[in-house]
């Protein structure tokens, strides 16, 4: 599994198929997938085979990355760059287990994915979206110096979009 980034507390990795049974529990958590538009996974394999078939570093170079806290070695969520074909822009996410919340996990790991997205892969600008009603992370995105764009429609909610530069 491919290191990409550390920070003081956290090493941010590829993720892997063996990674299912925390991906698919990530998942299960109503309050965790509330503002994504996606729907738990039905079981660990179904959760195994999205890792198995994920491409994005293949195709891209980056993606998403599994969050390991280096005391613990612990998975507890993952954060990343994802590239959309279709819009040509590339946008920051992240998504931690509820009992992780507050702790800072997803400004220091997002951080890091910036840098790396900024330096590593030369990406000259970096966009994120959030449900209106997701608050904490539009804290997170402006916490990041993202600066807000406008507003959008995501999933058929109000949401907003907000932009970074190189």
């Amino acid at each position: 599994m491919k290191k990409i980034v550390e920070t003081s507390r956290l090493i941010l990795r590829e993720l892997h198929p063996n990674d299912a049974q925390a991906f698919y529990d990530l998942n299960a958590n109503p309050n965790v997938i509330r503002y994504t538009g996606n729907t738990a996974f039905r079981d660990v394999e179904e959760a195994r085979e999205f890792l198995e078939n994920y491409s994005d570093y293949r195709e891209h170079g980056y993606g998403r990355w599994a969050v390991i806290l280096k005391d613990s070695g612990r998975f507890i969520g993952w954060c990343g760059l994802k590239f959309d074909v279709s819009t040509q822009q590339t946008d920051i996410g992240f998504r931690f287990f509820e009992e992780e919340w507050g702790k800072g996990y997803a400004t220091e790991s997002a951080q890091a994915c910036l840098q790396v997205g900024f330096h590593r892969f030369r990406l000259h600008c970096i966009i994120g979206r959030a449900m209106k009603a997701n608050i904490a992370s539009i804290r997170v995105l402006e916490k990041l110096n993202l600066a807000y764009e406008q507003d959008i429609t995501l999933d058929n909610e109000a949401a907003v979009l907000y932009k970074i530069k190189k």
